[in-house]
């Protein structure tokens, strides 16, 4: 059998599996110039991490959707409405406060990466001649690998970082019951250990892609959140990991595959240097909405006015926040497709 790569080895490595375990080594190595580089350049940290990409990756979605001419027709009712929905239910949330909208904004985003993970496990094993049983473990080993670092988070003492705000997570400790999930969690991965290692051996084939995405995702998720307790750490290996393979795979799968036919943006990016023009693009739309929230909401970064936005923010902070909350909900459409082997 074929290794059911992405794109290429070195191109998947790279872009889609590697930066799990890049991100990882380069905390285990340097864990005390990270602490230091947290404490004195912290407006670097935000602008390469937060902006360059974690906000990035979310405008690479246009370049399945909204750039695509086809693609815009076909899902249109959707495209234009679903983000009129995502204002009006921000709308609603703030009004019942402010930690309110956060606390469920950081909900819909944790399952979002999760799904993330899920995904590329999902297109790593495409090609596979598939039982209920083997599905199930392998959901079983990508959930468990996301999902108890997150249910650590809830139920044990106070992390000192946050997804979004302070607070937005319900929080009830209980190590008696994390003690019951941990064993279950070691359960399900030394299960999912054995089980491949049995049908590599059967089949004489070893899916290098599938283990190693489910590999990364749990040395990320349980590294970033349950061993270190830091907040650049858990921002490196959660930011870095999601955002990077995101951004590769619309290039992979979209930009690179329309490039050669299609009109407007896309043949502008063919015109120069494809992956440093589609870079640039997303690179300087999330700057453009990252100053907005730095100029309208957290003047944290960016201080260029002292006018008091404060009684606007029912209204601002709902809008600004259109474009990744549509993102976390359109993912959940534009993948999904009837196609075998897609």
């Amino acid at each position: 059998m074929i290794q059911p790569w992405i794109h290429k080895a070195k191109t998947d490595f790279l872009f889609i599996i590697g930066p799990s375990f890049f991100v990882l080594a380069v905390v285990l190595l340097f864990q005390d110039s990270i602490i230091k580089i947290e404490n004195d350049y912290s407006f670097y940290t935000w602008l390469f991490l937060i902006v360059f990409i974690d906000v990035a990756h979310v405008y690479a979605t246009l370049f399945k959707t909204y750039f695509v001419k086809d693609e815009f027709q076909k899902r249109k009712k959707l495209l234009i409405l679903l983000p009129l929905i995502c204002f009006a239910i921000s709308m609603v949330l703030f009004l019942f406060g402010s930690l309110v909208f956060w606390s469920f904004l950081a909900y819909v985003a944790v399952f979002h990466f999760i799904r993330q993970q899920y995904g590329f496990m999902r297109l790593y094993v495409r090609n596979e001649v598939k039982t209920t049983f083997s599905a199930l473990i392998d959901n079983l080993a990508i959930y468990a690998s996301t999902g108890y670092p997150m249910l650590f988070w809830f139920l044990s003492p106070e992390r000192k970082f946050n997804w979004f705000v302070e607070d937005e997570f319900f929080h009830f400790e209980n190590k008696a019951l994390l003690d019951v999930l941990f064993w279950i969690y070691i359960a399900i991965l030394a299960l999912y250990i054995v089980r491949t290692i049995v049908v590599s051996l059967q089949k004489q084939f070893f899916n290098i892609p599938k283990n190693a995405i489910i590999l990364g995702t749990a040395l990320s998720w349980y590294f970033g959140i349950v061993y270190f307790n830091d907040d650049l750490i858990f921002t490196l290996l959660n930011v870095v990991s999601h955002g990077i393979p995101y951004m590769a795979l619309i290039y992979f799968r979209e930009v690179e595959k329309r490039s050669d036919s299609e009109k407007g943006i896309f043949s502008f990016i063919k015109s120069y240097n494809a992956v440093f023009v589609y870079v640039l693009i997303l690179l300087i739309i999330a700057f453009s909405e990252e100053f907005l929230w730095e100029f309208f909401v957290w003047k944290e970064n960016i201080s260029i006015t002292n006018f008091d936005f404060s009684s606007w923010q029912f209204l601002l902070v709902p809008l600004l926040s259109v474009p990744q909350f549509t993102h976390y909900l359109l993912d959940g459409f534009i993948w999904k497709s009837k196609k075998p082997g897609s």
